[in-house]
């Protein structure tokens, strides 16, 4: 898991959703076997029977290797989500596809749009129209004049994981965020080189010269935060807060609040 986040701080790519699945299922295949006598090592004594906690190990291991199969094919896996690498590293995914192709339409970007800043190294959860760039999101908000979604996120962040894997794909929530907000994403722990041009001096003088330095910087300096996932819900015509921004909360029911109550005061605004 570690190398896992290293992996996607710096992309280099070497594990995927699928290569990671592929080493836990054979991993675990092999633990479970071992218990039950079917591996064994030099240095093992024979095993004339097995016992019933052995067994009962054993069952549960292989129980949670099967579990973890379909995931190979983009199942959604919730109960270990907050674990993997983001379901957007997998090449083979029928899940987000059955998502988006039903009644989750995301909504298409005008014609004339140009590709976000950043797209080539970050990917949105979901298919989900977002940006990587706190001023490109805030200017594309004004111009189609909805309310903008901050989610100040990390690769690291296993809770960011489960809420993107356990409460974003609720209909209502999807359907809120990808039609009705600007989602904007703003990775805190990326090691990417920032362009020169791009790269700021804080208020205490220290270089912020990567992406993750840079966003870092900017939600503990204009939101008094530095946890993540945290959520902030932004008027762009004025970058004033809508309501009091929150972190992780599997409740679906409260997030749905938590979003709904945004539009309103944008709305009112």
């Amino acid at each position: 898991m570690l190398l896992s986040n290293v992996d996607l701080a710096y992309h280099w790519e070497w594990f995927d959703r699928e290569i990671f699945l592929v080493l836990w299922i054979v991993i675990f295949a092999m633990m479970g076997f071992y218990l039950l006598g079917k591996l064994k090592f030099s240095h093992d004594s024979p095993v004339a029977y097995v016992s019933v906690p052995r067994l009962f190990m054993s069952v549960i291991i292989l129980s949670f290797t099967i579990y973890l199969v379909p995931g190979l094919w983009g199942a959604p896996l919730k109960s270990v989500s907050a674990f993997l690498p983001p379901m957007e590293t997998q090449d083979f995914d029928l899940y987000t596809q059955s998502l988006i192709g039903g009644s989750h339409s995301p909504e298409q970007r005008p014609l004339d749009e140009k590709p976000h800043k950043y797209a080539d190294i970050f990917h949105s959860p979901l298919k989900l129209n977002a940006f990587f760039d706190y001023q490109e999101g805030i200017e594309y908000a004004k111009k189609v004049n909805k309310p903008v979604l901050i989610d100040f996120t990390g690769h690291a962040c296993v809770n960011c994981r489960k809420m993107e894997a356990n409460v974003w794909p609720d209909r209502d929530v999807y359907k809120m965020i990808s039609q009705d907000y600007v989602l904007i994403q703003l990775y805190v722990d990326d090691k990417t080189d920032l362009a020169p041009e791009d790269v700021v001096i804080s208020s205490t003088g220290k270089k912020l010269n990567t992406i993750g330095k840079k966003w870092s910087e900017l939600q503990a300096s204009k939101f008094n935060s530095n946890s993540q996932p945290f959520y902030v819900l932004l008027d762009p015509r004025k970058e004033q807060l809508m309501v009091a921004p929150q972190g992780a909360d599997y409740t679906i029911e409260n997030y749905k609040k938590f979003l709904e109550a945004g539009l309103k005061a944008f709305q009112k605004g």
